[in-house]
């Protein structure tokens, strides 16, 4: 006898919940004044921008990967020449970038065993809940920091269009 499986969620509403909290993730980055974007730190832990560049550098990049089974290094540095406007760009980018591989995973086996940047198993459904856990972790650091700079972040539960 066949088991039955049952669908929670399709996968254009994942890809919704994704694309909404990379649209609050981009208002936390405008949020940050240029100059703390780039230096500012609490604790040990890494400026934001240094935190977004780890989030490009997954993202997009690891679909790419899942979609096309070409392994890919994690790289989390390109040149930015400290410019919060030119990661904002890269940002959108690879929103768009997201939007157009996702459009090619429409047969596509959540539960495939694969192996992101070639170090990390799982499967594609693992990897995408990581991408965006991820994302989630380091924008809640980004809170913290603004915060500590007296400045109101965005409300964590808005990921409406901008």
């Amino acid at each position: 006898m066949k088991e039955k499986t049952s669908q929670v969620i399709t996968p254009d509403q994942l890809l919704e919940h994704w694309q909404g909290h990379r649209r609050l993730t981009r208002r936390v980055i405008e949020t940050f004044p240029e100059n703390e974007f780039f230096t500012y730190s609490i604790g040990g832990m890494r400026p934001f921008a240094d935190m977004v560049l780890e989030l490009l550098g997954i993202a997009e990049p690891g679909l790419r990967e899942i979609v096309t089974g070409q392994t890919t290094q994690l790289n989390e540095y390109f040149d930015h020449g400290n410019s919060k406007a030119k990661l904002l760009e890269a940002w959108d980018s690879a929103t768009e970038q997201l939007n157009m591989l996702w459009a090619q995973m429409e047969e596509m086996d959540f539960q495939k065993q694969i192996v992101s940047f070639g170090q990390f198993p799982g499967t594609v459904q693992s990897a995408l809940f990581y991408f965006m856990d991820n994302e989630i972790h380091h924008r809640g650091q980004a809170y913290v920091y603004l915060r500590s700079l007296g400045i109101e972040p965005p409300m964590f539960y808005d990921r409406s269009y901008i």
